[in-house]
């Protein structure tokens, strides 16, 4: 065997002529990689077991009778329900005012945040303070300022503005009780899209801002033109989980609002709980999911994030 030979010969693999034996840094690349999957697998076994699973019993349960039989009586149940339309239209009527309001004040507030100010990090502690407290616990703290003996009467009789108390939470003003769950839900859940934001601020590169600067445009025209272009992914991502969270929102409108005003969430608490009634709940909790996943269709659709269109 000659010189020339040789290399050629050690690349074949003995039993297999003209077959290329692959060196063994080739082949550990070929080796399939377990690693991320290892790793995204107690999360996975944690979405099934309590989301999915409970998710695709209550789809079951809503279709069934009392025999285990496939029935559309739940549904017609929940729909001659003389809360349900009052439930969905103070749910959508929430969602509608609430998540444009959060989005608008979180977004100043994550802009305050981010110029570097010497308090902006005692700004950021003191905003996500609510983040801490629970719906119920947040529900309770403003029934107490809201209250006819709450707070905010009792400034306004020692400084003469009225002689006998506002009833904020009476059935006789819906539409004050509207505006007091608006403001305890603005207050309790406006650092949620915040840190999102503020997260989305941080990676946007200083140069892109500096280089519209040099240009001559203006502080809006930067926040405009740049900014909000650029922070797309992470409104995105705070505009769905809002949402969500908003339409599962429960024990803060039963603390302030208790029975007055009704939302979807709390029509299945009340089905589940006080009728024992777990179709007709599992009805209600099948709608929330389904008008979730329309409006996340909706975001993902409208708000478009490809990287061409943000360059």
């Amino acid at each position: 065997m000659s010189l020339k030979q040789e290399p050629e010969q050690a690349l074949k693999t003995p039993g297999q002529a003209g077959e290329v034996a692959l060196p063994d840094f080739k082949r550990r690349r070929r080796r399939f990689n377990y690693t991320p999957f290892l790793l995204l697998l107690p999360a996975t076994l944690f979405l099934a077991i309590f989301f999915l699973y409970p998710m695709l019993q209550s789809f079951i349960i809503a279709f069934q009778d009392s025999q285990g039989g496939f029935t559309f009586d739940n549904i017609d149940t929940m729909v001659k329900d003389t809360n349900f339309g009052d439930a969905l239209k103070y749910t959508l009527l929430f969602i509608v005012i609430i998540v444009p309001l959060q989005v608008v004040l979180a977004l100043i507030m994550a802009l305050v945040i981010n110029t570097g100010l010497k308090w902006a990090g005692f700004f950021l502690y003191i905003w996500t303070i609510p983040l801490a407290i629970s719906d119920l616990a947040a529900g309770i703290v403003w029934y107490s300022i809201f209250t006819n003996h709450g707070y905010i009467n009792q400034i306004l009789i020692q400084l003469g503005l009225t002689q006998t108390p506002i009833d904020f939470l009476s059935f006789e003003n819906p539409t004050l009780v509207f505006v007091a769950v608006v403001i305890a839900e603005l207050w309790r859940a406006t650092a949620i899209v915040m840190v999102i934001l503020v997260a989305g601020l941080q990676v946007i590169p200083r140069a892109y801002t500096e280089a519209a600067e040099v240009f001559g445009a203006s502080p809006w025209q930067r926040l405009w033109h740049v900014t909000l272009p650029m922070l797309k992914p992470s409104l995105q991502v705070a505009l769905i989980l809002r949402t969500i969270l908003a339409f599962q929102t429960f024990a803060l409108v039963f603390a302030l609002a208790g029975r007055i005003m009704p939302v979807l969430a709390g029509e299945a608490y009340k089905w589940y709980n006080d009728v024992r009634n777990v179709g007709v709940a599992a009805t209600y909790a099948l709608l929330i999911l389904l008008l979730s996943l329309a409006n996340t269709f909706i975001y993902l659709r409208f708000l478009n994030t490809k990287a061409e269109e943000l360059a």
